[in-house]
């Protein structure tokens, strides 16, 4: 498929760019509430002391179910291997044959991990002597942007040549700690944040309907979930790509409260705004994750606080935020009813629906956008001369950053504290938020639009509407599949925690996936 490098450059910075306008509407200077950029931090900092001590308290274990082996979540693996169904080894050779057999396998998956069948034995093992870690045997995939080492790490770009990474990532680490089997490299747009049209590797498509996008960044992990090529991925979300992906694919992913899952060992794309994060298909599922892969590392600067699983409750008595204005503006008429469908059931199970107004949101949904592209530029700069092997997506933003001043960088930063303390004020009367996902379902590969009640925007116009307010200010947000829109494609909504509630977020999530099946619907080529 062609697609020009003006048409990919236009799609992705609708929407994004803001005018670099002096800011009216921050406190003077000599104001003791004029705003300095590390107050943020601050604030999450001192949140993430709240946090109780790291006790893991698993879901508990799903009844065996039957069917091809492939289809199982974690839960029900972790099931199957307690009864004796199956093993890793066997789990491994069907995924792998999977992998082979499916068209997902040829654009989500990158490369295989090496090792996987000597870490599977030695999980079977373990299981038979009965000295099965958390994780025994489950495999999972590694977006391309954080290392595992012995495996080819290439941020989806032409740059970086051949590169084998030498060692683990914190995160991938922790799941081998755990014994999760890491089985395969899955795509990426480039460093991140590059069009759909990656140069390198192609575009990785839809498995629901090959000729849309899966959603970005994390684009392989979003298709091989959905394909059921593997129960669990990992994957990065600075302006929503965990959660559009999660989205536009009907699987269920967490962008974990910024600093919880620790980033070293992960190819930056925003050093203010970058979150790493579980996806799989259910929230019980990332809940039985999460525990293993949270907690300061002493290398990431920004990592601190700990899962706490003892924050998650039931829904009912639980407080609902529902947000109006620009949530609910751009969004096809299926996603707001989907969404409102979740609300009921959740308000049948007990909870409270609270009206909740978090302000002003365009600016800071901006704002995000400035720091992301600034902070790109600069860490682009080393390779400047070879920017014509970028991705045109890759490209545009990066020029684009390099065009704002220090100003507006700054202007951005300074503002950001007093968004999140705006949006943790309104938050002050409730325990969650749940806000529609993405505006309409996936866009078209040819295009690169989305559709919203008949009418065609420009893709980034309306993907990261949504989500890039709650990377702005660092809070827990879980993308989870209500339904298909109105050409049969999942859409979705998102329920937004307060700092460190990510176990709140996974238990209402949780709940709503017991009572609906919407998560466990499968993409037709996989059936």
């Amino acid at each position: 498929m062609s697609v020009s490098d003006a048409l990919i450059a236009r799609t992705i910075l609708a929407g994004t760019v803001a005018q670099t306008a002096p800011a009216r509407d921050l406190p003077s200077a000599w104001e003791r509430t004029a705003p300095e950029p590390a107050w943020a931090e601050r604030r999450l900092r001192e949140a993430a002391d709240t946090t109780g001590e790291a006790v893991p308290i698993p879901p508990p274990m799903p009844p065996v179910e039957d069917g091809p082996l492939h289809t199982l979540g974690i839960g029900a693996l972790q099931a199957a291997f307690a009864a004796g169904v199956t093993d890793p080894v066997a789990i491994l050779a069907a995924l792998t044959d999977r992998i082979a057999r499916h068209p997902s396998g040829r654009d989500a998956v990158l490369a295989p991990v090496p090792g996987g069948r000597a870490a599977a034995e030695e999980s079977a093992r373990r299981i038979r002597m009965g000295e099965a870690r958390p994780l025994e045997g489950v495999p999972f995939g590694i977006k391309d942007i954080i290392d595992c080492a012995g495996a080819p790490v290439t941020c989806g770009s032409r740059l970086t040549g051949d590169r084998v990474a030498d060692t683990d990532a914190t995160v991938v680490a922790r799941l081998k700690a755990a014994g999760a089997i890491p089985l395969a490299m899955l795509a990426t747009t480039e460093f991140a944040c590059g069009s759909a049209h990656n140069p390198r590797y192609g575009a990785v498509a839809n498995p629901w309907n090959r000729a849309r996008w899966t959603g970005g960044s994390s684009t392989g992990s979003g298709a091989a979930l959905a394909a059921r090529l593997l129960p669990l991925a990992l994957g990065t979300d600075t302006g929503g790509s965990i959660r559009v992906p999660a989205a536009w694919c009907g699987i269920t992913g967490l962008k974990a409260t910024r600093g919880l899952v620790p980033r070293t060992g992960v190819a930056p794309l925003s050093w203010t705004l970058d979150h790493v994060g579980p996806m799989a298909r259910s929230a019980e599922d990332l809940a039985r994750v999460m525990p293993w892969i949270a907690g300061p590392d002493g290398a990431d600067p920004h990592a601190a606080g700990r899962y706490d699983a003892s924050r998650a409750r039931g829904v009912s008595g639980l407080r609902i935020g529902v947000p109006d204005g620009w949530f609910t503006q751009m969004q096809d008429g299926a996603v707001l009813a989907a969404w409102q469908a979740m609300l009921r059931v959740l308000e049948r199970q007990g909870a409270r629906l609270v009206p909740v107004d978090l302000g002003p949101v365009a600016t800071a949904h901006q704002d995000g956008y400035t720091i992301v592209m600034a902070e790109l530029a600069a860490l682009q700069e080393p390779d400047l001369d070879r920017a014509a092997a970028l991705d045109p997506g890759t490209r545009a933003r990066m020029d684009q950053g390099r065009l704002f001043s220090a100003t507006d960088y700054l202007r951005a930063l300074r503002r950001r504290p007093l968004v999140l303390a705006q949006v943790l004020d309104a938050l002050e009367g409730v325990d969650v938020l749940v806000t529609p996902g993405l505006g309409g379902e996936a866009a078209a590969l040819d295009s690169l639009t989305v559709e919203v009640n008949g009418e065609s925007h420009p893709l980034q116009a309306v993907l990261p509407r949504n989500t890039m307010l709650f990377d702005y200010t660092g809070l827990p947000a879980l993308m989870l599949p209500t339904g298909l829109g109105r050409t049969g494609l999942p859409v979705a909504a998102q329920v937004v925690g307060k700092p460190y509630d990510d176990a709140v977020c996974l238990g209402v999530g949780a709940a709503f996936q017991r009572e609906t099946g919407h998560h466990l619907g499968v993409p037709p080529e996989a059936g």
